[in-house]
């Protein structure tokens, strides 16, 4: 999972050190001669600020603590003050790391900015350069992704029955998750239907059917071309009679574009007046994920978003990206095929798996 991405900023850090070394080896060259040409009345006047405070202590007055000359000139070899100029060259080659990964420029443009303050005139030791820069990215996208709230925690405070509505393009992998989801509920002993809203679709029905009889979910249902709308409410109305947690809503894929179904869905939710309103996206489409996460939010304002495939994402933008720019956090991330391949997103461990652990 993002390799690419962690093997390119492996790069950067390395290339980044070895540019901040080498304006630290010009500076320090030039301190060298400065030091060869420091007049003896330097030395005279260090040597008598010496014996001032020697005296003033020997009267018992404190004196605040000051760096002298050569003191000053030990800690310059030591580290090294990042200035605006070297910043912009390192931070040239981190650009373009993200946009190569997917990371949204609005995203890109946050970064720089934060990471600016975190390094411009910082005083850097130069054994810990390396470091330093890394965990400064690493604070920055950290405090970029949004923390992740608990589905399951919501679901136990809430009345029942909990209603979470599922959008997404075709092709997502929107049905499985719902499957996931459902699984997952299961195990935590919750109680589940599904609602057969993707009316539109062909196989669509049967696809959801097909992962009901495994799970031992029921499913309310229309025929195709009926409703969406109708089939949720028929759903929740379902749920209360049977004393069922939650009600899981399965949409038509649809591109983010077709306004048609889009208000398809603005119906669905004015319907069921969802507690949750989940977009699920392929964390391998980069930028195209945030576009349609950003139009799916317009349209019905998204809790909360699933990335899937993240298992094959070699890049991991959408994943740093999607919750900036959608204000929405991350809360699973997909990766594989059977029911059990779903994981809460962790800030954490997606740094972790881009090389800033």
């Amino acid at each position: 999972m993002f390799k690419f991405f962690k093997e390119k900023l492996k790069s950067f850090f390395k290339k980044s050190k070895e540019e901040i070394e080498e304006k630290a080896e010009k500076e320090e060259t030039k301190e060298a001669a400065e030091e060869k040409a420091i007049p003896k009345r330097e030395v005279k006047k260090e040597q008598a600020k010496t014996e001032k405070k020697q005296k003033e202590e020997k009267r018992g007055e404190e004196m605040p603590k000051k760096e002298g000359f050569f003191q000053k000139l030990k800690k310059r070899f030591e580290t090294v003050s990042l200035d605006e100029e070297t910043f912009e060259k390192i931070w040239h080659n981190l650009e373009i790391i993200l946009i190569e990964n997917n990371v949204a420029i609005a995203v890109i443009d946050s970064i720089k900015d934060k990471l600016k303050t975190e390094l411009v005139s910082r005083e850097l030791k130069k054994s810990e350069i390396e470091n330093i820069i890394r965990d400064s990215i690493k604070k920055v996208i950290f405090d970029l992704l949004i923390e992740p709230f608990d589905i399951l925690q919501k679901i136990r405070e809430a009345e029942k029955p909990f209603v979470m509505v599922f959008f997404g393009i075709n092709g997502s992998g929107k049905t499985t998750t719902i499957a996931k989801i459902a699984n997952m509920l299961k195990k935590n002993r919750m109680s589940c239907v599904f609602a057969a809203s993707d009316t539109f679709r062909a196989a669509s029905i049967e696809q959801l059917q097909k992962h009901a009889s495994k799970l031992n979910i029921p499913v309310v249902k229309h025929d195709y071309g009926a409703d969406a709308a109708a089939v949720a409410y028929d759903a929740i109305a379902y749920a209360k009679s049977h004393s069922i947690d939650v009600v899981l809503v399965d949409t038509a894929g649809r591109m983010h574009t077709e306004k048609n179904l889009m208000r398809e869905m603005e119906k669905i939710c004015r319907v069921t007046k969802p507690d949750l309103k989940i977009f699920i996206g392929e964390s391998i489409v980069g930028n195209d994920v945030i576009e349609q996460a950003k139009s799916f939010n317009s349209s019905v304002g998204i809790d909360a978003v699933i990335l899937t495939k993240a298992d094959v994402d070699e890049r991991g933008g959408a994943a740093i990206s999607i919750g900036h720019v959608t204000g929405k956090p991350i809360i699973y991330l997909a990766t594989g095929q059977d029911y059990e391949d779903i994981i809460p997103f962790d800030k954490a461990k997606l740094l972790e798996q881009i090389g800033l652990s």
